[in-house]
């Protein structure tokens, strides 16, 4: 399987659709996706816009289970890699990360009206 490096800049604000859900390997046993560390497989739903098109989301698995992700919030992706897929008659993109980390907005100052003593 070829892995094809995404260069995440150029995506335009991700934001986080469907928060951190672990990956089921088996629907049967429920029994949890693993990377080669033993490490559990977390899928993350994240919006992409650019510049004015449509929106479109992507899901994307990282090991462990990204912190402090909710829905609604803007994430940065490090390390981003779509990989190209096909079984029999189906295909496909997916996408796995390095991270997956919520991006804290600075506070917006509050302008206060000056009035009379």
């Amino acid at each position: 399987m070829q892995s094809i490096p995404v260069d995440t800049s150029r995506l335009g604000v991700l934001r986080c659709a469907i928060a951190p859900e672990v990956k089921i390997s088996n629907t049967e046993t429920q029994e949890v996706k693993k990377d080669r560390d033993g490490n559990p497989v977390y899928t993350v739903a994240v919006t992409v816009r650019q510049d004015r098109r449509r929106i479109s989301v992507i899901e994307i698995a990282v090991s462990g289970e990204p912190k402090g992700i909710d829905e609604g919030q803007i994430v940065k992706v490090t390390g981003l890699v779509a990989f190209m897929w096909a079984m029999g008659d189906r295909h496909g993109v997916s996408f796995r990360a390095d991270a997956i980390t919520p991006v804290h907005a600075t506070p917006v100052a509050t302008q206060v009206k000056g009035g009379g003593a």
